[in-house]
């Protein structure tokens, strides 16, 4: 691990592994830097612990994967199986697993015995749509990521309003365990995405070309009409703009959320 003030990650410690003061510094440090060079560093010189890919295999996803791909193909991809996606989704799934020679793909899913308690009929979503994502996202990604120290997700600042302060480093503040989540793509934009699938020929989703830009669980995803935020076809019709699996902070900073 680099020298970076950075405590290092110790299984047998109670105490939280990072701290938003080492977000902050993380930020500092790979502020303006490549992200292939940032992976390259952060995943060669083991600065963040054991990490996992929290991936939806959705619209842009191809792109976080290839770069991690390109870098250490072994790092374990967590997709969460909430059995409400399009089959669309799992077929992407499973076509980006063996293009990109992914090793470590698990598929996370609910706990029977919680869905048959909480959502016998499989219709919370049309009722509930935070309890749903609860039950079918929240509670598992939860139980997948006690044995790791950071996350990576595919985030990006255009995405929508609630993102626009994205940093690359942030605190996971949803537990006290001192996780560190990486969003490597926060200053991309579309066009840099799609210049990215082009030059690496990555398939997209088969859903994109029918105006899902944004592609979540089958019945809270809609289509999404030219010009509009291209996370406006999620849970349309409700007060509800994340599945609550990230709670994002400016700069690492849990005092002051980014919306």
């Amino acid at each position: 691990m680099a020298d970076l003030g950075l405590r290092r990650v110790d299984r047998i410690d109670v105490a939280p592994r990072f701290t938003a003061a080492d977000a902050h510094r993380l930020n500092n440090l790979f502020r303006g830097r490549d992200t292939v060079e940032m992976l390259r560093v952060l995943l060669g010189e083991n600065m963040l612990g054991d990490v996992a890919i929290v991936s939806s295999f959705g619209a842009e996803s191809a792109v976080l994967l290839h770069l991690i791909a390109s870098v250490d193909r072994h790092v374990p991809v967590l997709f969460l199986e909430t059995g409400k996606h399009f089959p669309e989704t799992l077929a992407y799934r499973d076509r980006l697993r063996d293009q990109l020679g992914l090793t470590d793909l698990r598929d996370l899913t609910p706990d029977p015995a919680d869905l048959a308690a909480r959502d016998d009929k499989g219709l919370r979503w049309s009722y509930d749509p935070d309890g749903c994502c609860d039950l079918r996202k929240v509670a598992p990604l939860a139980r997948a990521l006690a044995g790791f120290d950071a996350t990576i997700t595919g985030r990006k600042a255009f995405q929508a309003s609630t993102r626009a302060a994205l940093p690359r480093f942030e605190l996971d503040t949803s537990d006290a365990a001192g996780r560190i989540k990486l969003n490597p793509l926060a200053t991309w934009d579309k066009q840099a995405l799609d210049d990215y699938f082009a030059a690496h020929d990555l398939p997209a989703h088969p859903l994109v070309a029918q105006g899902y830009p944004s592609i979540g669980c089958a019945p809270c995803t809609s289509k999404v009409a030219p010009g509009e935020d291209p996370r406006s076809g999620r849970w349309k019709g409700w007060d509800k703009t994340e599945c609550g699996i990230h709670t994002p902070v400016a700069d690492g900073d849990p005092d002051q959320p980014m919306f």
